[in-house]
């Protein structure tokens, strides 16, 4: 679990999708990829004027959304090093379930003319994996 990322809510949400049912050294090399933009993120639900990207297999419209990448990916080699100390194969683990869901929001304020103040909220987001060994 990765509790309140600064991170984008839709591409956190995205590198999910993409990343659901991958086993975990297959997942670890495609994040990389992606934060070295090598191979896009298919956007399936969030993709209005999302251009097309070379590379998506069955789909269109794609990303590099590098930092929620990377956020996912810290949170996967954890989860990883957790399976290894509680005596599991790391390279037979497979991501069984991964989602994302609402953190906390930091409020702010972003000041304006006259004295008067306009709302800036941070959202954070938090990561839950589930790993599980494959035979």
């Amino acid at each position: 679990m990765g509790t309140e990322h600064h991170i984008s809510p839709k591409h956190a949400l995205e590198i999910c999708n993409a990343i659901r049912g991958m086993r975990a050294e297959t997942a670890k090399e495609y994040l990389e990829e992606v934060i070295a933009l090598k191979r896009p993120v298919p956007f399936k639900r969030h993709n209005k004027k999302v251009p097309h990207r070379r590379g998506l297999v069955g789909w269109d419209a794609g990303r590099y959304p590098q930092k929620a990448a990377r956020a996912v990916l810290s949170v996967l080699v954890n989860a990883t090093s957790n399976a290894e100390y509680r005596g599991l194969d790391p390279e037979e683990m497979k991501i069984a379930h991964v989602s994302t869901k609402q953190g906390r929001t930091l409020r702010g304020w972003m000041p304006r003319a006259m004295g008067r103040a306009t709302p800036k909220d941070t959202e954070t987001v938090s990561i839950e994996m589930i790993l599980t060994e494959v035979s």
